[in-house]
């Protein structure tokens, strides 16, 4: 469950890989759209710093070697490059101006990038998870958050994954492990008190 502190000092919002061509592919866009939004409008409310993650590659790919199974698909489909309007953020949940994006590389938010070090310029210590997908960006990010010493909740329906009952397992018996588990609504209503 979602735990508070009287001014919700070193939360932080994490947006991860909402994008456009993600939202493409996913089956329950419509409904995470709606939760993400949601909480993204709650947490500037509430004066909750929001980041962002999104995948990203230069031209040519080359950060992607040929054997890599999981991204080789996205460099032979030409997908995902830093040049292409589809690997931005979906406009209905896009970063205001000043709050901080980052591109990754890999699953994990924290994959080739500076994240950990603007975390901790805001002296984040509490991470709310949002994203796409939860048996990729979302499961990583918590593990090497985890890792990191964060504290943790992943907002169980402001993450989709397409498999639904890989989601499921992942919110019930995985990620549990590391993180509180809460739906949006009961985050919102925590930090709005």
């Amino acid at each position: 469950m979602y735990m508070t502190t009287s001014n919700n000092q070193g939360t932080v919002l994490l947006v991860l890989d909402m994008q456009t061509k993600m939202m493409e592919t996913s089956s329950d866009a419509a409904m995470l759209l709606n939760n993400v939004e949601k909480a993204v409008g709650a947490a500037r409310a509430a004066g909750i710093p929001v980041v962002y993650a999104a995948l990203s590659f230069r031209s040519g790919y080359p950060e992607i070697p040929s054997y890599h199974k999981a991204f080789t698909p996205i460099k032979n489909n030409g997908m995902f490059l830093e040049t292409d309007d589809t690997t931005g953020i979906h406009p209905r949940v896009a970063p205001l101006p000043g709050e901080p994006v980052v591109f990754k590389k890999r699953y994990s938010a924290f994959s080739g990038n500076d994240l950990d070090i603007i975390l901790r310029a805001m002296k984040a210590e509490h991470l709310i998870i949002t994203g796409y997908s939860t048996s990729g960006v979302v499961l990583s990010t918590v593990r090497e958050a985890g890792d990191k010493d964060y504290v943790l909740t992943v907002l169980s329906d402001a993450c989709a994954d397409n498999d639904k009952e890989v989601h499921e397992v992942l919110m019930k018996k995985v990620l549990t492990r590391q993180a509180g588990i809460a739906t949006t609504d009961e985050w919102v209503n925590a930090i709005t008190k």
